[in-house]
């Protein structure tokens, strides 16, 4: 295991041809290919990944698009962690497989990602610039590229004053962005990061998405691993929902949204009982609380026949269409 930067050793070199183009060049190539061609750059082909008899992963399949953040979420146990380490290669698949550009992918390609996996993978007794500039070395830049993308990457994250410092001095969210600034030090390919924002304060939130839409920006498709719903909500252009091993919903908030039809809001007056909505035809009831009702509209016309029924009942507060968060529609495929 390396346990820090050889002393005296040679300089880290990416073998040829990859040497001949910085790490933004390369990705930018494969970014205006891909797009030329219309493919995504990073393709999961009915993943498989068996322990004994337990089926980790059952047929996983999705695509991370370039140019796009996407989302990947699901309950604990459900696959998410498997999948990232699968795409990085550090488990093999028992059947499927990733592709990188349109072919199988290689450790070479693995090589150029940025990786944050579930277990933290930083040296707590060494400097914080120094070992980012040893992870930017490994990955084939110079001393001074190495140097200046760390500095470059401490200051957005508001930890420049911190860069000569041992990093079990750090606070555990001060430790979470250090770990981020590794994964990007390298200027990545692509982004494979699992739960980056667990721990983050909400300015370092704010910090490490900003970095993410640069990346995106430039190209590097990004899948994340998250459980803050509101978070994947409000930044990814897609999002992948895992349940128990197998793919429950993919696309868009927004594509997910109108693939769970219409919703109603009705609220009934003071003291009154909504559960008479229950089994009414053409609806799909989500959710009675005292006088409140929550209804999937499956059948057109049906809303209107119930807000006609609510108001010969008594008074109503309340009828409104209503837009479902994604952590609603996360409760709903994924339970």
């Amino acid at each position: 295991m390396v346990t820090g930067p050889p002393s005296g050793a040679a300089p880290f070199r990416v073998p040829a041809p990859v040497a001949d183009l910085t790490p933004a060049d390369r990705s930018d190539s494969l970014v205006r290919t891909a797009e030329s061609l219309r493919m995504p750059l990073l393709e999961i082909e009915t993943l498989v990944r068996r322990f004994g008899d337990v089926a980790a992963l059952d047929g996983v399949s999705f695509t991370v698009e370039p140019r796009q953040l996407t989302g990947f979420v699901g309950a604990n146990g459900a696959g998410k962690t498997t999948t990232m380490r699968i795409v990085m290669g550090v488990l093999a698949p028992s059947s499927g497989e990733v592709r990188w550009h349109g072919r199988p992918i290689t450790r070479e390609d693995r090589r150029r990602f940025g990786y944050m996996p579930e277990e933290r993978g930083l040296y707590p007794k060494q400097g914080v610039l120094e070992q980012l500039v040893f992870f930017a070395r490994l990955h084939g830049l110079s001393r001074p590229a190495a140097t200046a993308a760390a500095r470059t990457l401490l200051d957005r994250l508001g930890l420049a004053e911190r860069a000569g410092d041992r990093l079990d001095t750090l606070s555990l969210g001060n430790q979470q962005r250090v770990q981020i600034a590794a994964a990007l030090v390298h200027d990545p390919a692509a982004l494979v990061l699992d739960e980056p924002f667990s721990g983050l304060d909400p300015l370092a939130v704010d910090a490490m998405a900003d970095l993410l839409r640069d990346q995106v920006a430039r190209g590097v498709p990004v899948l994340f691993s998250s459980h803050q719903l509101d978070l994947v909500e409000r930044l990814c252009d897609r999002v992948v929902i895992l349940r128990g091993g197998r793919i429950a919903a993919a696309g868009s908030v927004d594509e997910l949204r109108r693939a769970g039809g219409e919703r109603h809001r009705l609220v009934l007056g003071a003291g009154a009982d909504a559960g008479w909505v229950r089994g009414r035809p053409g609806l799909r009831v989500h959710r009675i609380e005292g006088p409140t009702a929550l209804v999937e509209v499956t059948e057109p016309g049906a809303e209107q026949a119930l807000l006609a029924d609510a108001v010969g009942r008594g008074a109503v507060r309340e009828f409104r269409p209503i837009v479902p968060a994604l952590a609603d529609l996360f409760r709903e495929v994924a339970e």
